[in-house]
């Protein structure tokens, strides 16, 4: 298995290294670099393909489907760990999304852009696959989130930085695409080289399943992923895409937009990772669900009623906010699993969460192009039935708890 020439340290070990070569030190390192890549991406790529391909609504949601495929596949992820180390792995798919994002404006045809973004996909998703199973193994249950609080507005810091350098520098300097995502993308793949050789093999004391792993009593946990994935298309996808091409934001524009949003993430998202731990799971995501069918309704009025850029970019701002939510997703699973099953449930979490991924971008991109309220009013109607499954957390999960009518299994393995 690739990995097992370098040193293996228990995470009991760990605790005798130096604070910046221990478990959460990587974590953090790989919370900071991942962003700089994907986020400065999504931050350019609504201009990149207006600007430069000429894509329109049915475009754009052809590049988004491509992009989920990789999501839709990651429960291969669970195949590789027979190759790869959980933690090689990981900083490996870093490296690609870091080469990906770094070579994006070298292809600017539809082609090139689609070839391209497959590849990036494969290192994001593959990443936040492992990352997330990383994350749940590493990191003690009681402090689970407020430490992903913590990690979430690390990579919002992170992300901050390279927007300000967007906005500060793109028309002082007069950059082009390919210097920017060259800079991203570069950074990203050094840090990822960088955690390889400075980090030690971190031994998890539950050995992960190698295989496939459905369960009956985590069926809410893939009901509210794969409601989450079909919500967020509709935001990732065309949220951005709204202020490009309705309000005509530029990059430093749209930079600026992202960065507010940032700032707020690294305010909050430690406080809400407090709020999930004070109030628990079921509050924390019933709250998310109803601001977000709140959010999609008045951005569906932006198109009926013409309601304006004002209420575009303060939906905008707190539509992130509420995203940052979904960590109690990650916490109300930790709580429910078997230890072992962190790391296949996770990839298996992450293809269930993509499957409406694969086809709803370009169903809605022809949806676009007649009604684009009706994509937003679509979206609310995800957050209400995501609303009704939240509602079905018990206060305190736990196996054979896992929700407000489980029955204890005979087998609780099943």
């Amino acid at each position: 298995m690739i990995g097992d020439l370098k040193k293996r340290v228990t995470l009991e070990e760990a605790k005798s290294l130096p604070i910046w070569r221990q478990p959460i030190a990587l974590l953090v390192l790989m919370a900071i670099s991942m962003p700089v890549a994907f986020h400065t991406w999504m931050a350019l790529i609504n201009n990149f393909v207006v600007e430069v391909a000429n894509f329109d609504g049915s475009d754009i949601g052809w590049l988004h489907t491509v992009r989920e495929i990789p999501g839709f596949l990651a429960v291969l992820v669970i195949y590789l760990l027979f190759i790869f180390r959980e933690q090689v792995l990981g900083l490996l798919s870093l490296a690609v999304l870091g080469i990906a994002t770094a070579i994006t404006a070298h292809y600017p045809t539809f082609g090139g852009i689609m070839i391209v973004t497959l590849i990036s996909s494969i290192g994001f998703h593959y990443y936040e696959t492992v990352n997330q199973s990383l994350q749940l193994q590493w990191i003690n249950r009681k402090k689970a989130p407020q430490t992903l609080g913590w990690l979430m507005a690390a990579g919002s810091a992170a992300t901050l930085l390279a927007y300000l350098l967007i906005i500060t520098t793109w028309r002082r300097y007069d950059l082009d695409f390919s210097v920017v995502y060259w800079a991203a993308g570069g950074f990203t793949t050094l840090a990822a080289l960088f955690a390889y050789v400075a980090f030690p093999q971190f031994e998890a004391p539950h050995p992960q399943k190698k295989e496939m792993v459905l369960r009956r009593r985590y069926w809410l946990y893939y009901a509210l992923q794969f409601m989450a994935g079909a919500r967020r298309q509709v935001f990732v996808v065309f949220a951005g895409f709204m202020m490009v091409e309705r309000f005509g934001f530029d990059v430093h524009e749209m930079a600026g937009l992202l960065m507010a949003t940032l700032v707020l993430n690294i305010i909050t998202a430690p406080i809400l990772g407090k709020v999930v731990a004070f109030f628990g799971e079921r509050a924390a995501l019933v709250f998310e669900y109803i601001g977000l069918f709140t959010v999609f309704v008045l951005y569906a009025g932006i198109y009926y009623f013409d309601w304006g850029v004002t209420l575009a970019l303060s939906l905008y701002v707190v539509d992130h906010l509420f995203f940052s939510l979904a960590l109690a997703m990650k916490t109300y699973f930790q709580k429910i699993a078997d230890p072992g099953d962190i790391a296949p449930t996770a990839a298996v979490a992450f293809t269930i969460n993509h499957i409406a991924a694969v086809f709803l971008p370009f169903l809605l991109g022809y949806l676009w192009l007649v009604s684009p309220g009706m994509v937003f009013m679509l979206a609310a109607g995800m957050a209400l039935v995501s609303l009704t499954l939240a509602t079905l957390i018990p206060r305190h999960p736990e196996p054979g708890n896992e929700t407000r009518f489980a029955v204890p299994a005979v087998n609780p393995a099943e």
